[in-house]
């Protein structure tokens, strides 16, 4: 057992506390009554010192022994088992509080750890924005604008607020790409993040693709066909974790939670943020891509709207609290982003965004209902019927969330999705899978050096 000797010094300090109480009531016990208090007191100040068995002084044995010693004198005085047991449920009743209210923080603090932006990339956003607007380099804008209207082109689409995570999704894509000059990455992020990613991709290259830095809250009241949208955001893909009851298993096995991600309502804009183009494929930044896409620009998907991975772990009846007031059929699999290949034609010519609107609208009632929560149940309605399921060896989901995907299923896969919270680029990633990340992360860049952000 790990950490034994700190488990029994604490047994031994518990025991002792325990019979105490009625040790120091009894008579001619005087000497003894001290020796156990000074025991008590020595195992405490151990304690407060040591968490592991290295964390122990060199003379930790004399004092297990001695402690040993007193407990079992303490054991063979004539003392009221009653008195004892009382003691020992108060000190166990001490202890299962200290544990939930630790249990508590441990859950608070992992989840702050995990929705909060890391020191280094902070450093990183920072020093770019500065950067860009000391620098004087010549904006590739206009010179590319044939080729990010041109349909032509395969053009791929990331909304995302973080550099690091959107450079490396683009590197990945660039590098297993047979012909990067015919790929056009369309980044769409908010103002705060805006100056930072353009000046990373200004003086970034990545082969010969083109990568274009759109800041969403430019395009106010950009779509006809919505109302309720709050355009003024950046809505990035979703994740939700969710728990639900899987009665087919043993009674401890019922309860299964998942990762669903979902489009986030800026997805919804497709259409008219980018109104010259008709296929896209759409990556979310916690995407590694492992293999060649171009296939995906002549995949026939017939009267579909969007190419999805199928998650079947879940069925839509099974979140049917959240979405309860809407017509659906409960045994469909679910859709995940990630990778998605989006037809923005049959997008507008079924007027899907103004669906999505009026999904939006229902909820509003609700005012419990996060606008970010209603992200799950109208993405995932909004294209009912209209999914094309991509075959299972194009994405390998929950790098972020699953201990035990083989290595086999990622090496052979695609695309890696890292869903769920532990991401690639936290302290808190899952370490077995951190190196197929890092693989493509950008090298040599100083402002990564000088922010102590290292591959």
């Amino acid at each position: 057992m790990k950490d034994a000797i700190v488990k029994k010094l604490k047994d031994q300090f518990f025991m002792a506390r325990a019979h105490y109480p009625s040790v120091a009531k009894l008579k001619n016990q005087e000497k003894f009554t001290r020796e156990l208090k000074q025991n008590i007191q020595e195992h405490e100040r151990m304690l407060s010192d040591a968490i592991a068995d290295a964390d122990l002084p060199p003379f930790f044995e004399k004092k297990l022994e001695k402690m040993e010693r007193a407990i079992e004198r303490a054991k063979s005085c004539e003392v009221g088992c009653s008195n004892v047991e009382r003691k020992l449920r108060q000190l166990l009743d001490l202890t299962e509080d200290e544990a939930y209210f630790h249990t508590r923080q441990s859950a608070f603090l992992y989840h702050l750890g995990v929705q909060t932006m890391p020191k280094t990339h902070h450093c990183l956003n920072m020093r770019l924005t500065v950067e860009y607007f000391k620098s004087t380099s010549i904006r590739m804008d206009q010179l590319n604008k044939k080729k990010l209207e041109s349909p032509t082109f395969h053009h791929c689409v990331i909304f995302s607020r973080n550099v690091l995570a959107a450079s490396t999704t683009i590197n990945s894509t660039v590098i297993n790409s047979q012909d990067s000059g015919s790929i056009v990455f369309h980044l769409f992020t908010d103002a705060q993040n805006f100056y930072a990613m353009k000046h990373w991709f200004d003086t970034n290259s990545y082969l010969e693709a083109t990568v274009h830095v759109t800041n969403i809250e430019d395009h106010q009241k950009l779509s006809k066909d919505v109302d309720s949208l709050e355009l003024q955001q950046l809505w990035p893909a979703e994740e939700f974790r969710v728990t639900i009851h899987n009665h087919s298993e043993p009674s401890h096995r019922q309860m299964k939670t998942e990762y669903i991600s979902v489009f986030g309502h800026s997805h919804f804009l497709l259409p008219d943020l980018l109104p010259s183009l008709n296929r896209v494929v759409v990556l979310d930044d916690d995407l590694i891509v492992q293999k060649d896409l171009s296939f995906l620009w002549n995949l026939n998907m017939g009267d579909k709207v969007i190419g999805a991975a199928q998650f079947c772990g879940v069925r839509l009846g099974q979140l049917r609290a959240y979405i309860a007031e809407h017509r659906f059929n409960t045994n469909a699999c679910l859709w995940l982003s990630g990778l998605n290949i989006i037809e923005l034609e049959k997008w507008r010519n079924r007027r899907i965004t103004g669906l999505y609107d009026q999904l939006l609208q229902k909820l509003q009632k609700n005012s419990l209902t996060s606008q970010r929560l209603k992200a799950l149940p109208v993405s995932l309605l909004a294209f009912q019927d209209l999914r094309y399921p991509l075959e299972d060896s194009w994405i390998q989901s929950g790098l972020g969330h699953d201990y035990e995907i083989s290595r086999v299923d990622i090496e052979k896969a695609a695309t890696l999705h890292y869903n769920g919270v532990m991401k690639p680029w936290l302290d808190l990633g899952i370490h077995n899978y951190k190196r197929y990340w890092r693989k493509y992360m950008t090298n040599g860049e100083r402002f990564m050096t000088e922010c102590n952000i290292h591959s």
